[in-house]
């Protein structure tokens, strides 16, 4: 069995589910269109929740756990909503050594999530993330393409703020 994976509930639309259908009649007899029609999938919904992996799994007669395993196995896939804002936390060795985790820590308090989920107004995504190559600004985490760096704990309500 596949477990859901999301903090929030599915909200898909009865357009996008046609929308779906509609790219699965075009490539159910073909299994190898698979992560096609998962792609596109994710592109519909921005993420590939159980409801849409089952869409998948049923249109392309294929078992839920292939969709699952392509989904869970290759990065471009998400299993969760993500937010306007992707919040990312580098927890690489030399930030891990400079603080990250407390890092981490106050923004999921701050933003009552855990990492991997998404805040209910879809404001905000938080991630654990490795290396990403910025070790002499450490600890360092990214708001989208925005990069904070040498940052203490007590700094991260006013930073979340100015996305508010």
């Amino acid at each position: 069995m596949v477990k859901k994976i999301s903090n929030l509930p599915f909200t898909g639309t009865p357009e996008q589910e046609a929308q779906l259908k509609a790219i699965i009649a075009e490539c159910k007899d073909d299994k190898s269109m698979l992560m096609h029609v998962m792609q596109e999938a994710q592109n519909i919904y921005g993420y590939l929740p159980i409801e849409v992996q089952t869409m998948i799994a049923d249109g392309m007669n294929v078992p839920l756990q292939k969709v699952y395993g392509v989904a869970s196995f290759y990065a471009l896939f998400s299993l969760t909503p993500k937010g306007k804002y992707n919040v990312s936390v580098c927890l690489g060795t030399a930030c891990y050594v400079k603080g990250s985790q407390e890092i981490l820590d106050k923004i999921c308090e701050v933003l009552g999530v855990e990492p991997g989920e998404c805040t209910e107004d879809l404001k905000f995504s938080v991630e654990a993330c490795r290396c990403i190559g910025a070790c002499g600004l450490a600890p360092v985490f990214t708001i989208n393409e925005d990069v904070y760096g040498r940052v203490t704990p007590d700094e991260i309500p006013d930073i979340l703020a100015k996305y508010n």
